[in-house]
């Protein structure tokens, strides 16, 4: 899958397009706050264009606005970058330095990535917005994530998404990229209607990843452990790590 797969397979209406490059100053003055990302923006990025502005009447959906939020305008842009540039980081950069409830397509040599974070006002700083919680991206994989790619794709059509306003809009994006994430673990694509099953796998996949880490490190300690009852205590939280795994599986 291509950006232009990805972009195609969003079916924002012709009303909403841009098509408008962005000066890397953007990024600069407002996402760089150290000489070394400055210089990932400088070195990494080959062009920022911004794609489409999702408005109300576009998206059939009303703007949200609330005590933390206001969302009354849903961004797409399109991000490539250099070949060896870190796309993470780039891209976590992005999203903290545009003040949009903003979905990213990010392309480099091999890889087409997607990503979206929860923007809310700041508490410290009037009139001005941070990421609320943690930005979510998938790194397209065309051999592991092929059973899958057709329904992702369908999965992020504008008329598959929740209209009740933006911000139910812009989660049923996150939630697309959930059930791309869960199905790499489960092998099987599956979308849920409800917001809570959606948020009920978001919290399964963190403990999911969260518990598999720790299995890692475990098992690197076991490896290097002499001492025979030290390395029955370990392969025992072992034991019981992989049935909290497993559980976590279920959930997905």
């Amino acid at each position: 899958m291509t950006a232009d797969d990805l972009l195609r397979a969003l079916e924002l209406p012709e009303a909403s397009r841009v098509d408008r490059r962005v000066a890397k100053k953007l990024l600069l003055e407002h996402g760089a706050t150290t000489p070394r990302d400055r210089k990932l923006i400088q070195e990494g990025i080959e062009e920022i264009r911004w794609h489409a502005i999702l408005k109300p009447g576009d998206a059939g959906a009303a703007a949200h606005r609330s005590e933390t939020r206001e969302y009354l305008e849903l961004a797409v842009l399109r991000m490539e970058l250099r070949e060896g540039a870190k796309a993470t980081r780039l891209t976590q950069l992005f999203h903290r330095a545009v003040p949009y409830p903003m979905l990213l397509i990010t392309e480099q040599v091999g890889m087409v990535g997607l990503s979206a974070a929860h923007l809310r006002r700041s508490r410290a700083q009037e009139d001005a917005w941070v990421l609320d919680g943690d930005m979510v991206r998938v790194e397209l994989d065309g051999e592991t994530d092929r059973p899958y790619l057709p329904s992702f794709a369908s999965a992020l059509a504008l008329s598959e998404q929740p209209r009740t306003d933006l911000f139910a809009l812009y989660q049923g994006w996150i939630d697309a990229m959930g059930a791309l994430l869960a199905a790499r673990l489960s092998h099987r694509f599956a979308r849920f209607a409800s917001r809570e099953r959606n948020r009920q796998r978001w919290v399964a996949l963190r403990e999911y990843e969260a518990v598999a880490s720790e299995i890692a490190k475990l098992r690197r300690a076991a490896a290097r452990e002499r001492q025979m009852n030290r390395q029955v205590d370990l392969n025992i939280r072992i034991r019981e790590l992989e049935a909290q795994r497993a559980a976590a599986l279920e959930r997905l």
